[in-house]
């Protein structure tokens, strides 16, 4: 007789989803993740759902997503950072996406993109540390007859220039209350 403790086999069902934080929001995705029938076919939908809810996907929400769906964490990890609309940080209270497809980039993109990192004192990809402003590029937003382009906080703009998107965003980079 050995004193090894047997486990009971393992059930069928999985247990809840339930997150520790108590927070409602992993409830809410928990049960989208039911509605797509745990199918992994899903998980860009889930993903959706889960930036929709929290504002950004972080390394917790990814493992909570992955669990759901019964994925392994590095598929839904490659997932979230292949699609640049897929956040892993907090994005800032403004954003501004400028577009770095062919037509945007030889119409002078790459200009832009400099032109407001030096304004705003970060670089492509980055959120201002007072939580105001986020800085991303994008590979292409399909927009290249109005080339260059920027989207500022989801509005899209035509034919922008250094001088032009620094404008549009001056306001956001203040130093003044959100």
């Amino acid at each position: 007789m050995s004193n090894v403790a047997v486990s009971p086999p393992a059930s069928k069902s999985r247990a809840p989803l339930a997150h520790p934080s108590g927070d409602k929001r992993f409830k809410m995705l928990e049960v989208f993740i039911k509605r797509q029938q745990q199918r992994h076919d899903a998980l860009i939908e889930v993903l959706h759902k889960a930036q929709e809810l929290f504002g950004f996907l972080d390394t917790d929400l990814l493992l909570f997503v992955a669990h759901g769906l019964r994925l392994p964490p590095s598929r839904v990890y490659g997932v979230a950072t292949f699609y640049h609309f897929f956040k892993l940080k907090p994005q800032g209270a403004h954003t501004c996406v400028v577009c770095m497809g062919t037509a945007c980039y030889v119409k002078g993109a790459q200009q832009v993109v400099e032109a407001l990192e030096q304004a705003a004192h970060i670089r492509a990809g980055e959120t201002t540390p007072d939580g105001r402003f986020s800085l991303m590029t994008a590979r292409c937003i399909g927009a290249c007859g109005i080339a260059p382009a920027v989207v500022y906080d989801a509005a899209v703009a035509a034919r922008q220039t250094p001088a032009s998107a620094v404008e549009r965003v001056k306001g956001w980079l203040d130093h003044g209350p959100r």
